[in-house]
């Protein structure tokens, strides 16, 4: 029996073009390779019309890439596509070695990466599902019959065991993750009450959406220049100018061919993304296949039924671009559609906040309001409410509070419109 993966491993790389479809990138590929800690040292492609039921690739191109791997001494053979069970171990009977599809490779990415518990306990229920059908993989034991008091059922296999085990396991971090997705529930319901909308940062991994949201907010969430930086997404309120507050919400970014038992995990996470108020589709600018990845973030956006929330496009790393400055593209209603920025150097950053500014700014409203001494709970509303800007003591006992905010909020605060003294239109 060979031994299972370990970081640090020298890996052969195998990407083939299946019929009409679109191949993969081998940089990008590549790079998610090397995010795993792995050593690429020899890359393989070819093309096939069909995958091969058995191998995938076909038994010429397993012969091919065996000799390959005896020449090279690779550890691992890592392939840019979704393998069944069956090819899997078909290819590490014939390779003599380990077998990783690009699922197994993401998955093994996103379990480094992954921070909070929330994230860890994700990223577990996402590996513990695709290895529910890979169970007798590499293990002869588990053709045997055990038996035992107080280890398992009469004539339970190893194999039943270990599956029985795992749905437990699995079980047990589904009813883990509802809690945690109830304190998320409690807290959109929150921000709700409060009408502060949410924004979320989405798009391609690696096209600097942890950096915007630094720039933005001032936060610290950690950003470099690989794939799957940060996963655990991160919320911070910022304050718009004439505009009030919103939540600007950092997510996953996406990928070509997304395993979906992540975005299954994932969903209670990406569900900042579903309940948004408005869409920051974060797209590196510089980058030559940059429409087949805005391409690939929409169908990720349409699986979690998100596609329907207003978008404005972020053209970020226009500093690696030459003769492009700071600008916004407007569309037939006069509203910002495409904005173009460098987050590094935070050249156009005053373009997005204006955007945002123009987005929830409509029909808001900075204004005194006057209130009787009765009034208390009123005057309690408004500070839950957080819109409060200053307030004075008037002569009569009551209450003179400075407030901006949405106006059809105003009203229903307060109905009679007496109170409002200097109303004005801060859109």
């Amino acid at each position: 029996m060979f031994e299972r993966h370990r970081g640090g491993e020298n890996a052969l790389l195998v990407q083939l073009q299946i019929g009409s479809e679109e191949s993969g990138e081998p940089d990008e590929f590549k790079e998610l390779v090397e995010s795993a800690g792995v050593k690429v040292i020899e890359f393989i492609s070819g093309s096939r019309h069909r995958p091969d039921p058995k191998y995938f690739v076909g038994k010429g191109k397993a012969e091919e890439i065996q000799q390959t791997v005896i020449e090279c001494e690779a550890d691992v053979v890592i392939f840019d596509h979704a393998l069944s069970p069956a090819q899997e171990r078909n290819l590490e009977r014939e390779l003599k070695c380990k077998v990783v599809d690009r699922t197994g490779l993401i998955l093994d990415i996103f379990a480094q990466r992954a921070r909070s518990f929330e994230g860890k306990l994700q990223v577990e229920l996402a590996q513990l599902k695709h290895l529910s059908t890979r169970l007798i993989r590499g293990w002869t034991h588990l053709e045997r019959q055990k038996g035992g008091i107080g280890l398992r059922g009469p004539g339970e296999t190893q194999l039943e065991t270990d599956r029985r085990l795992l749905n437990d396991r699995i079980k047990h971090i589904n009813k883990r993750l509802e809690k945690v997705q109830k304190q998320r529930q409690q807290g959109r319901r929150s921000r709700k009450r409060a009408e502060i909308p949410t924004v979320s940062l989405v798009g391609y991994t690696n096209a600097g959406k942890s950096t915007l949201f630094n720039t933005m907010t001032g936060a610290t969430v950690y950003a470099e220049d690989q794939l799957f930086a940060t996963l655990d997404p991160t919320l911070r309120r910022v304050e718009i100018a004439d505009a009030g507050p919103i939540v600007l919400a950092d997510t996953v970014g996406f990928i070509r061919q997304l395993p979906h038992d992540l975005v299954a995990a994932f969903r209670s996470t990406l569900e900042e993304t579903q309940q948004a108020h408005l869409l920051l589709h974060v797209i590196d600018a510089s980058h030559p296949d940059r429409k087949d990845r805005i391409d690939q973030v929409n169908l990720v956006l349409a699986e979690i039924e998100a596609d329907d929330i207003h978008q404005i496009e972020i053209y970020n790393k226009i500093d690696l671009l030459d003769d492009v400055e700071p600008h916004v593209d407007y569309d037939e209603n006069g509203r910002a559609k495409r904005i173009w920025l460098s987050s590094k150097t935070g050249n156009g950053i005053d373009l997005v906040i204006e955007s945002l500014k123009e987005f929830f700014g409509q029909e808001f409203v900075h204004c005194w309001v006057k209130l009787k001494p009765s009034d208390a709970k009123m005057r309690a509303r408004f500070y839950e409410l957080g819109v409060v800007v200053g307030e004075s003591d008037p002569e009569d006992g009551g209450f003179l509070i400075e407030v901006s905010m949405q106006k059809h909020r105003l009203e229903e605060i307060v109905p009679n419109q007496s109170y409002i003294l200097e109303a004005s239109s801060a859109g």
